[in-house]
């Protein structure tokens, strides 16, 4: 795969249709979902398919067929890992309550082949978290060479809550966001592709999905009573959000905004977006350290 196999699909991701880009995408998911194309969260459509005009159906077809794309080339990320190239993959999630992160991880991550996954999920600081700078958990979290890390939330955090609740003061978590940009630029750097993606659902569909979590007992571990307390803080949030677009966006570590009233398509469009950061890599599989003709014929005169 890469360059010259099966996955030699350009920056894009490539299609069965001989197109850059599979059918019902009109513009590419990297393109349409970049928080720049989108405009403000304040007024963004979470029941919107930016950049998509197929159907549910078709969506999820393509989210199966598109997921085979991407585990093969997750596979040649961690082949070339084990060969010792540095590079890895951080998605970034973010999101209000039931904006569907957890969905993500399990939809898109589970498409893929969990060695080579490194998954982190972010809560409320522990005691020795918080005895230490704010990016100390994120640092012995970041995905090893040659894997696909996910953050279900993560140093957003730190400008999200902290700023909507006050819990440090605002001379402490203006200087965060510097603070992110320059850790994001060293991360990319060092060998690091970063997407960030931050997903947004309507205000009616997270009352739908609250009120869901307690009509289900199987998804009674899913609600939270400060939920609710958080949603009277919805338009801080969008607020913060904002302020970490405008701030931390940058082409190196991007920030797409994803509307996810629809579940199908906030997963479909987080896949595309790996298989374009995947596909940016140019990978190839690496070449055998041993010699193989010589491994061949000492196979051949094994017994049967």
């Amino acid at each position: 795969m890469g360059k010259n196999g099966k996955n030699g699909n350009g920056t894009n991701g490539g299609g069965k249709n001989g197109k850059n880009d599979p059918a019902g995408w009109l513009t590419p998911a990297v393109t349409a979902l970049r928080v720049g194309a989108v405009g403000p969260i304040a007024g963004f459509d979470a029941d919107s398919t930016p950049g998509f005009s197929g159907s549910r159906e078709l969506g999820e077809q393509l989210l199966a067929e598109r997921g085979e794309v991407l585990a093969d080339l997750q596979e040649l990320l961690y082949a070339n890992g084990r060969a010792g190239d540095n590079r890895s993959v951080l998605l970034v999630l973010q999101g209000m309550d039931t904006a569907g992160k957890g969905g993500i991880v399990r939809h898109v991550g589970g498409l893929l082949d969990p060695q080579g996954l490194a998954i982190k999920g972010f809560g409320k600081p522990t005691p020795e978290e918080l005895e230490h700078d704010f990016l100390w958990r994120v640092h012995k979290a970041l995905p090893p060479a040659g894997r696909l890390g996910i953050f279900d939330r993560s140093h957003y955090e730190d400008v999200l809550p902290v700023r909507v609740h006050n819990l440090v003061p605002q001379s402490e978590w203006e200087k965060r966001y510097a603070i992110i940009n320059q850790f994001e630029k060293e991360l990319v750097e060092s060998g690091t592709t970063v997407i960030k993606c931050a997903l947004v659902v309507s205000k009616a569909e997270q009352k739908a999905r609250l009120t869901e979590r307690l009509e289900r007992p199987d998804k009674y571990w899913k609600y939270n009573p400060g939920d609710i307390d958080e949603r009277g803080f919805w338009d801080d949030y969008l607020q913060a959000y904002q302020a970490i677009f405008d701030r931390c966006d940058s082409d190196t570590a991007p920030w797409f905004l994803i509307p996810a009233n629809h579940k199908w398509f906030a997963r479909l469009a987080v896949c595309e977006l790996l298989i374009s950061a995947l596909s940016g890599l140019d990978l190839d599989w690496p070449p055998a350290d041993f010699d193989v003709a010589t491994e061949l014929e000492r196979i051949r005169t094994l017994d049967d």
